[in-house]
């Protein structure tokens, strides 16, 4: 599949007239091909970006985005060509490229929401897993909601195999079909703790969305999240998510891989 990863965005250094610029980056997820282009902001628009995308050469299968500003006009572009845009966090190389270049990156994050009410699980817990068996375990099974994408597997990040992975379990009863699609619907990215008046579980999703999984109070709960913490930071940012109806094991709902965003 051949992907580029794209930012739309006014330019962080302008001429001396003061005139907006736009600048257009696309790379590859190796960074072994990179674009740049710059345009007027009265230029600045979706019809504009689809004569760069052909200018490029061959085009994609999907445009990565990272920055929701960005979003509506390559997501035009992307349907004139035929080209399938796909908003993520997961925009390693381009946001290397843009550092290098000065450019911001930084996005402006709402405070987390609560989780809708219809949707809370009846208990969670943390729990670990060594990341030699995460394959195994739920590779094969027949989870109606699997997300293991390659980047996050174990092998591929170069952790032992006894390396324990933390991970949150939440066990939904009859609600839990409903939230693990809720989970999927708003795409999960990271799972944080977050201290405060009360302790809590942040969920990062989407573009720059952010939950409130669960919150707590208790000293031991908030002991086992600080460790939970310090064993993503052992993990190279590792975690999962599990949603099942109850502990018995024998049915899961959802399973994600998830990697904390640099």
């Amino acid at each position: 599949m051949k992907i580029w990863q794209a930012d739309f965005y006014r330019s962080p250094q302008q001429d001396a007239s003061t005139e907006v610029f736009w600048d257009l980056l696309i790379c590859d997820p190796k960074l072994d091909f990179k674009y740049e282009a710059s345009c007027p902001q009265s230029q600045a628009n979706s019809t504009w970006l689809a004569s760069q995308f052909q200018q490029v050469g061959e085009k994609p299968d999907v445009i990565q985005v990272f920055r929701p500003q960005s979003l509506s006009l390559i997501e035009q572009a992307g349907n004139n060509l035929g080209i399938k845009v796909e908003p993520t966090r997961r925009t390693t190389a381009l946001k290397e490229w843009l550092q290098e270049k000065q450019y911001p990156i930084a996005l402006d994050k709402p405070p987390p929401m609560p989780l809708p009410e219809n949707l809370w699980g009846q208990e969670w817990r943390l729990a670990t897993l060594p990341a030699g068996d995460i394959v195994d375990i739920f590779g094969d099974r027949p989870i109606p909601i699997l997300d293991m994408p390659d980047y996050c597997l174990p092998i591929n990040l170069g952790l032992a195999s006894t390396v324990k992975i933390p991970g949150i379990v939440i066990y939904g009863g009859r609600q839990s079909m409903r939230l693990a699609r809720w989970f999927q619907e708003v795409r999960p990215v990271e799972i944080n703790y977050i201290a405060g008046a009360p302790d809590g579980f942040v969920l990062e999703a989407g573009l720059i969305d952010r939950w409130v999984v669960v919150t707590f109070e208790d000293k031991e709960v908030a002991a086992a999240a600080q460790n939970y913490q310090q064993r993503k930071q052992e993990s190279k940012g590792l975690h999962f998510l599990l949603i099942q109806p109850d502990d018995s094991g024998m049915t899961y709902s959802g399973f994600w891989l998830l990697r904390d965003e640099k």
